[in-house]
């Protein structure tokens, strides 16, 4: 059977239990970004739309989400595992690693529906609808709704444009392809609100958030000549700006544009008292030479080719010697020439 068959399965066997199901809770991975949080609110939608029960899990260690996603309607979310979870079909959705979900309980579903676009899916459902060319997971909730003959409300059609723009980097990113706008059209015409969105999600900065972005700018390096650039920001950094942690986000995107870059990575300690220190880091690749998600997987983090991550507790030296090593790996050659400040 070839892969573009094993899909359409998939999606037959989804459909079926979509349709004939009678109660879900829905689920996506932890520090859920715009696509995971669309999709979640779609495939509520979705299922609402057919007259299930389903409930939308979102862990309190989430809440408050970020400024920008603040769009998304949560207001009917559980921040707990519902008691009757053994007679619920549970949805994981835009979530690449089951251990990304830090409810449990969910995990010991009779039954569990896997759908995502990660490449490096690790097929932990009883049913896996994974597309790794779709561009967002969204776009694979929006083909199920078609499929299923589901009508979006105003509601769940900004939430799947909103899980479309932000995951194929308002549609610059390899993903994106003609299913992406054709999804974004017909989300237009059931009336999302394009610039309102655009400004909310882009223009409408939070200034401890561009504060933090000038930090993150003052402490960039170069290695390996110019092959990766890196920035840092530490806790401090955070305290100083008055940041919240998701301000991090979109600062990588800045590196990623430097000429001669392969890899872009953002190093950041995680708040809180922790020993020894806890670091993410982000990571960006500017085109296929480096596979960043395979970097990301030996410390136990994922992702996709261009856009992967992972949190480590080694130290920052440490870090970059990993990140120096694991690319130079993948172009073939080894790296030591000293960084470039």
């Amino acid at each position: 059977m070839s892969d573009r068959d094993e899909v359409l399965a998939a999606r037959d066997e989804v459909s079926e239990l979509l349709r004939g199901g009678s109660r879900f809770v829905l689920a996506t991975h932890e520090n859920p970004d715009g696509d995971a949080l669309g999709s979640l609110v779609a495939m509520h939608g979705l299922l609402s739309g057919l007259g299930k029960d389903a409930e939308m899990f979102v862990s309190p260690n989430d809440l408050p989400l970020p400024y920008e996603y603040r769009l998304f309607k949560l207001d009917r979310a559980i921040e707990s595992e519902p008691a009757d979870i053994e007679q619920r079909i549970v949805v994981f959705l835009d979530c690449g690693n089951i251990d990304r979900n830090p409810a449990s309980m969910l995990r010991d579903a009779k039954t569990i529906v896997n759908i995502d676009h990660h490449h490096d899916n690790t097929r932990f459902g009883t049913v896996n609808l994974v597309v790794p060319e779709a561009s967002c997971t969204a776009e694979i909730v929006w083909e199920l709704m078609r499929a299923l003959e589901v009508t979006p409300t105003p509601e769940v059609a900004e939430a799947l444009y909103i899980a479309l723009i932000t995951d194929t980097g308002r549609f610059m990113y390899e993903t994106t392809g003609p299913k992406a706008h054709e999804m974004a059209a017909e989300m237009i015409e059931a009336g999302v609100d394009v610039q309102g969105i655009y400004r909310h999600l882009f223009e409408e900065v939070p200034l401890a958030k561009l504060k933090l972005l000038a930090i993150a700018l003052s402490n960039v390096h170069s290695y390996d000549e110019g092959t990766l650039t890196l920035a840092t920001l530490s806790a401090a950094d955070f305290a100083c700006t008055q940041a919240e942690e998701s301000h991090y986000e979109g600062i990588v995107d800045h590196l990623r544009s430097v000429r001669g870059t392969k890899v872009a990575a953002l190093v950041r300690e995680v708040p809180g008292e922790f020993a020894p220190p806890r670091r993410k880091v982000s990571l960006r690749a500017t085109g296929d030479d480096v596979d960043v998600s395979a970097v990301a997987r030996t410390q136990g983090g994922g992702g996709h080719r261009r856009a992967a991550g992972f949190t480590t507790e080694l130290e920052l030296e440490d870090i970059v010697a990993l990140l120096r090593r694991e690319i130079a790996s993948q172009l073939g050659g080894t790296r030591n020439a000293a960084p470039v400040a």
